[in-house]
């Protein structure tokens, strides 16, 4: 009977902390959380169903001494609610696993605890396909949430053929991209596709601006065509703009010095100005990505460096940026745009600042701005400008529900990218 209460007890804890953010750090000592493909930290968390795929997961703890955290899967349909479907039929093996891999920091200054993993393990592996949410939380208890991330179970059903294309519109011509993209549902062979299969557009792996609940254009012999001229177009923008602090003891490009202030590290990086009046230039980015990398040390997970690293944004005039917030977007503030990536106008230096405790890596990043009653979709205009030749990755996810099922499966993912075509 014990057994039983504590199962059920689980069952809804489980539940009612599905409801919270599906990508977020809930604890303020959680620091430098990672999921991406083996060995490629500029990857989407993506597994094949029934296959030997893993992801690497990484994260510090800055309070210094060993936790137990603990991690299970969350299925959620294609808009990242619940699904209403139990653990037990998605999950084969544990729902509540022990994180058991971690390691003091060495070296560093700032002590942490790193620690990392190999997912899924064979205790605990999706068996169905779709969105999930991994939660790491403390002590077994779901109520104690360290931070959440998305990751995808693809199972390829449906093939997804996509371009980027120059909008027709005069307005939008030069400055924005255009999706458009053939899925081929041969296989799934749906009843009603229009309503069966949903479509999630994404830009550099950004969910603020993600696309959804679009309809096809065309349907022929289950085959789907997305060409809608009012639908899928994105801001170009412009490409992102670096901060190389991999190492503390040689200044790279964009930092301009290095202070210790009471046995903390801080870096300056050198003032960022508006590119919305500069004409496009191509350069390579990283498209909003970090890589956690040193070139002072050998190890870089636990023997790189903690800094705080100070922004700034130096605005037209040096004048506050009327009835808007300007935000650091990209990776490292988790694509969010809450406080921790917001701006503060300094007025007696007439610029923004941001000082964020970041890893040592390389971090891509770009200024959005969004008005102060926070209605408006980000925007690069302000900050950025925008140019259709802009290097963006575009991701096009596809999702089917049969008429028994009670969730949605992922059946086709396809990135592309808007310069070398598909990735």
């Amino acid at each position: 009977m014990k057994r039983i209460f504590l199962f059920f007890a689980l069952l809804m804890c489980l539940r009612s902390s599905a409801q919270r953010e599906p990508d977020k750090i809930y604890m303020p000592n959680i620091k430098t959380v990672k999921l991406f493909q083996v060995n490629n930290q500029e990857s989407l968390p993506i597994i094949n169903l029934h296959s030997q795929d893993q992801l690497e997961l990484h994260f510090d703890d800055l309070d210094g001494y060993a936790k137990n955290y603990y991690y299970t899967f969350q299925l959620c349909d294609a808009d990242w609610q619940p699904a209403d479907v139990s653990p037990f039929d998605y999950l084969k093996g544990f729902i509540d696993n022990h994180l058991t891999q971690y390691r003091f920091s060495s070296i560093a200054s700032t002590k942490y605890i790193h620690y990392q993993m190999m997912l899924p393990e064979n205790s605990c592996v999706p068996v169905k396909s779709g969105n999930y949410v991994l939660k790491v939380y403390l002590n077994g208890d779901t109520s104690q949430l360290a931070f959440t991330k998305k990751f995808f179970v693809l199972s390829s059903k449906a093939l997804v053929n996509a371009q980027v294309l120059q909008p027709l519109d005069n307005q939008l011509y030069r400055s924005h991209q255009k999706i458009n993209f053939i899925v081929n549902a041969v296989q799934l062979n749906p009843v009603n596709a229009s309503q069966q299969i949903k479509i999630a557009v994404v830009q550099n792996y950004r969910w603020d601006n993600v696309i959804t609940d679009i309809q096809p254009t065309f349907i022929r012999d289950n085959i789907l065509e997305y060409s809608s001229e009012s639908d899928m177009v994105f801001a170009g923008g412009k490409e992102y703009r670096w901060a190389d602090v991999r190492s503390y003891k040689y200044l790279s490009d964009r930092m301009r010095r290095v202070d210790t202030i009471n046995k903390q590290l801080h870096v300056y990086l050198k003032p960022d100005v508006p590119r919305n009046k500069q004409p496009y230039l191509f350069f390579k980015d990283l498209n909003g990505w970090f890589d956690i990398n040193t070139t002072d040390l050998i190890n870089n997970w636990w023997q790189t460096e903690y800094a705080f690293v100070h922004f700034s944004y130096v605005p037209e005039n040096n004048q506050p940026l009327e009835g808007k917030n300007i935000y650091l977007l990209g990776e490292l503030t988790n694509h969010l745009l809450n406080e921790n990536a917001k701006m503060e106008y300094n007025a007696e230096k007439g610029i923004y600042e941001k000082a964020l405790f970041l890893k040592q890596g390389y971090y891509s990043y770009t200024y959005v701005t969004k008005d102060l009653k926070g209605n408006a979709a980000a925007d690069f205009e302000s900050t950025e400008g925008n140019a259709w030749q802009t290097e963006n990755d575009y991701t096009v996810f596809v999702y089917y529900r049969s008429l028994s099922d009670r969730h949605d499966e992922l059946v086709g993912i396809t990135t592309i990218n808007s310069r070398m075509g598909k990735l």
